[in-house]
């Protein structure tokens, strides 16, 4: 007969049992821990967010931050109910509740992602909620103080914190190589970004514009202050409604913009000495090439002297001043200037300037007055730059820099000392009376183009209209590039949406504002006073 096992050693296995269980649990744990972390046994995913730097802007203000967040996940197994499970969770995170439960049924993997970069207010949803299972895991969202202010121009990241458009994604290396904590210092000045934003934004609205753009940029540096795109959107809730849209018109889009391409046509009319400012061309109210007729956007009288083809901006003036120098020509001075080849700048996105495979006669007259290419409005400006700031190249950057950046002598500095001088008289005496700002002598140019619709034929009574400015226009500093597509007419214009009516008086409210902030002296005269004898 077996001996019956005495007190202690009934306790001696009893705490045999406990260790056992303990040591089971704790390697259930393990498992769940590592399969948690997605080592690839569980079929979820490893994912390494990558903390990015701040962006800030010149002056230090900031516009891009990590904040730490947490990514949820769940265990549907120990769930009760897991329908009900799928509509609660669903309900405190914004999550598909659908996805939530395909996944819940889906018993081939242990883990379901519930909703990533879950911030504390839905953490605290999601905890009264009193569902087990539930796992949080260390995250990162990219926080935008300023909204939607430069949403296009600083871009987004993904969920896994890469940066995938505007500088978030230009600037990435800088970005991730600053892990010190030092901020990554842009070349924007949000002052000039708040007040160009508002500007175009009150403009738009009042002319009933499809969308509407600008950029302001240091003509000695590159540096672009501001650049605004509307519509716009809301980076940080990561959604769009409505109208809103990623897309920078000023980087992404190119135009035909028309009549402010007119100062290209100049600048090489100077250079190649093919025609001087008081010399009298006839105009007309038509100009026959081939089976082609060019027309004027307004009515023009029968002559006018060179200066007056560019401050009134005729079609028929600058297309035959452009024919004195030739298609061939004319094309190799705009790919001189970079006008054929997409800009080279930290933002990523852009598109090829689109221009005539067939560079005839008829060609080089429309492209003359801004017809028949497309640019986008960045390389524009960056090409308009060099007009005014002595003929040197100048590459955009959105980097701070206290560096004068210009590079070679694209045309001679007093072809850029004329046309500085006749842009000032296109302020003073011709479409861009409305730019005028008294005391900072801004000098520009209008631009009224067609709108291509389906099949090569231009849309009707349809104008997007520009304006370009640079200011103190003796010795430029800033250049002023705004953008309206599709504006309509009002009362208070006569119902008229050219150029001078809807970008000029945008371009200098804009000036008006952001001059004093970036200690640009103002020349006017000091107002005099009534003496009270007369």
């Amino acid at each position: 007969m077996a001996d019956v096992p005495g007190v202690f050693q009934r306790r001696i296995v009893i705490g045999a049992v406990f260790c056992v269980a303990a040591f089971t649990l704790v390697g259930l744990r393990l498992v769940d821990v590592s399969l948690m972390r997605g080592d690839g046994r569980s079929g979820f995913e490893d994912r390494t967010v990558t903390a990015r730097a701040d962006l800030v802007d010149r002056n230090g203000e900031l516009l891009a931050r990590d904040l730490p967040v947490q990514d949820l996940y769940a265990r549907p197994h120990v769930f009760w109910n897991k329908n009900e499970a799928a509509r609660d969770l669903a309900a405190a995170t914004g999550a598909d509740e659908g996805r939530l439960r395909a996944g819940f049924a889906n018993t081939k993997h242990p883990y379901v992602l519930i909703a990533r970069q879950v911030t504390p207010a839905i953490e605290s949803k999601v905890m009264h909620l009193g569902l087990p299972g539930l796992e949080f895991e260390p995250s990162v969202k990219r926080y935008y103080p300023d909204g939607r202010n430069a949403a296009q121009l600083l871009g987004v990241t993904d969920p896994d914190n890469n940066g995938v458009s505007g500088l978030e994604l230009g600037l990435q290396d800088k970005i991730r190589a600053a892990d010190d904590g030092t901020p990554v210092i842009t070349s924007i000045d949000m002052r000039v970004q708040y007040i160009l934003a508002h500007e175009i934004a009150a403009q738009r609205d009042t002319f009933g514009a499809h969308a509407a753009g600008g950029l302001v940029m240091d003509v000695r540096t590159g540096e672009i202050l501001a650049m605004a795109s509307l519509p716009d959107f809301d980076p940080n809730g990561r959604s769009l409604t409505g109208e809103d849209t990623t897309r920078n018109i000023m980087a992404q889009d190119v135009y035909e913009l028309g009549s402010v391409f007119k100062i290209f046509s100049f600048a090489l009319a100077f250079e190649d000495h093919t025609m001087n400012l008081d010399e009298v061309f006839q105009i007309g109210q038509g100009y026959k090439i081939g089976k082609y007729t060019i027309h004027e956007a307004e009515r023009m009288p029968a002559s006018l002297a060179a200066r007056d083809i560019l401050a009134q901006s005729s079609n028929i003036g600058t297309a035959r001043i452009a024919l004195r120098s030739g298609g061939v020509r004319q094309k190799q001075f705009l790919s001189h200037l970079g006008l054929l080849a997409p800009i080279r700048s930290e933002l990523t996105e852009q598109r090829r300037p689109l221009y005539p495979t067939n560079w005839g006669m008829i060609e080089t007259a429309t492209i003359a007055f801004g017809q028949g290419i497309s640019v986008s409005p960045l390389r524009f400006a960056a090409s308009a730059a060099a007009i005014v700031n002595g003929g040197r190249e100048l590459t955009p950057t959105f980097i701070k820099t206290d560096a004068d950046r210009r590079g070679a002598q694209l045309i001679k500095p007093q072809t850029s000392q004329q046309m500085r001088d006749l842009l000032r008289y296109v302020v003073t005496n011709g479409t861009g009376k409305n730019a005028n700002v008294e005391g900072y002598e801004v000098g520009g140019k209008t631009g009224s183009a067609q709108v291509p619709g389906e099949h090569g034929h231009y849309i009707a009574h349809a104008l997007r209209t520009s304006f370009f400015a640079a200011f103190p226009i003796e010795n430029p500093r800033y250049l002023v590039f705004v953008l309206m597509d599709q504006p309509h007419g009002i009362k208070a214009t006569g119902g008229f949406a050219l150029a001078g009516y809807t970008a000029a008086p945008l371009a200098g409210r804009v000036i008006a504002r952001i001059a004093p902030l970036l200690g640009v002296p103002n020349t006017a005269p000091p107002a005099r006073l009534a003496d009270g004898n007369s």
